[in-house]
């Protein structure tokens, strides 16, 4: 099997840099759809402006209608065909900017990604989630590449809640983990083929920088201020575990996410937020070294992520519920096939129990 890594275009990061758009996007096209929602045009809409103007680039706003889908794509072709636009802009989170990928790619043009927060690692990858109207899970859109331009303000990012980071960090850490059981079992990821050296290289350097800087990077957005513990950490939730987890792999953290998904009882917790808590499952499932466990623990609460069921609002039954998850954590097709050995529902249930009286140990003694 071939190896393969891909990345977006060009990556582009810093405080203020919003208004340098007009700059980047130029390159790409002489007219652009911008498509957010009406809470971030409140936040952008005078430096994009400012930036088109500046750049003599032609832009149309239009408001994001919410939902990822399929009707939401095809209004906003609609607009593009129109208005003769030659490029297209999503500015936002995970769902507008999925969007604006998808429009893209149905009018082969080129996009240029603007996230305004950094609570996951979507923002970089050739993908895009579609949910129906009314937001129910679909299918998904896999893209021939990745996006053109991704530029990430952090002096925007900074000002979201810090939870959102906090959650960008969750779902940063699995990508390490993750890309080193793909890694040894040879598996193929999302890229189309077996992860490089660079992947695997990449998703370590993401563990390491969460490592070192996460704890510094909460307490300042705390304070709504940019440091460079900021600046690492966003680069390690956006850039280092997009390129890490497109072409490094996926496995069961991911996996335990989505088989928790089948509880009511955890809908109200951010993606990253359960892949966190998955993360300490594929641990124990891989009997990972106490060290190994204890320093992820340690991020999580410093950080404000869950290491228990309980810190995820369940509580009850949690047998039952526990056997669900298991299920649908192993069912046909997910990740958690891409571990180096052989994983079976009974195991699962068994490290989501060990997990979570590691986690609640882990507080009692530590915290």
């Amino acid at each position: 099997m071939h190896k393969v890594i891909q990345s977006p275009g060009k990556y582009i990061q810093g405080a203020g840099v919003i208004g340098q758009i007009g700059q980047h996007a130029g390159q790409l096209a002489g007219k652009f759809i911008a498509i957010a929602d009406r809470l971030v045009l409140g936040l952008v809409s005078q430096p994009l402006a400012d930036s088109f103007a500046a750049s003599q680039i032609g832009v149309v706003i239009e408001t994001f209608g919410g939902e990822c889908s399929q009707n939401e794509i095809a209004r906003l072709r609609e607009i593009v065909s129109r208005e003769k636009c030659s490029g297209v802009i999503g500015i936002g989170g995970g769902k507008t900017l999925d969007t604006a990928k998808a429009v893209a790619y149905h009018a082969r043009l080129p996009v240029v990604i603007v996230p305004t927060i950094a609570s996951t690692d979507a923002p970089c990858s050739a993908l895009s989630v579609i949910y129906t109207d009314d937001g129910q899970f679909e299918s998904y859109l896999l893209l021939p590449r990745n996006p053109d331009v991704v530029l990430v303000d952090t002096g925007i990012v900074a000002a979201a809640p810090a939870r959102l980071l906090a959650a960008g960090i969750g779902d940063a850490l699995s990508t390490y983990f993750e890309a080193r059981a793909c890694s040894q079992s040879h598996s193929v990821t999302m890229a189309g083929g077996e992860s490089t050296q660079s992947a695997l290289s990449l998703a370590r350097l993401c563990y390491d920088t969460l490592l070192a800087d996460g704890h510094k990077a909460m307490l300042a957005v705390g304070s709504k201020v940019v440091t460079e513990a900021v600046e690492r950490v966003v680069e390690a939730n956006t850039y280092l575990s997009g390129v890490g987890f497109e072409s490094g792999g996926l496995a069961a953290a991911h996996a335990i996410h989505n088989g928790l998904t089948v509880l009511p009882d955890a809908h109200h917790f951010y993606h990253g937020e359960k892949v966190a808590f998955g993360t300490l499952v594929q641990l124990m499932l891989e009997n990972a070294p106490t060290s190994e466990l204890d320093t992820v623990c340690q991020l999580c609460t410093q950080v404000g992520l869950p290491i228990t069921l309980a810190q995820l609002d369940i509580d009850q039954d949690i047998e039952q519920k526990m056997k669900l998850v298991a299920q649908a954590a192993c069912a046909d097709g997910e990740t958690i096939h891409n571990m180096p050995f052989k994983v079976t529902p009974e195991k699962v249930y068994a490290a989501l129990i060990a997990a979570d009286r590691y986690g609640a140990d882990y507080i009692e003694e530590k915290c």
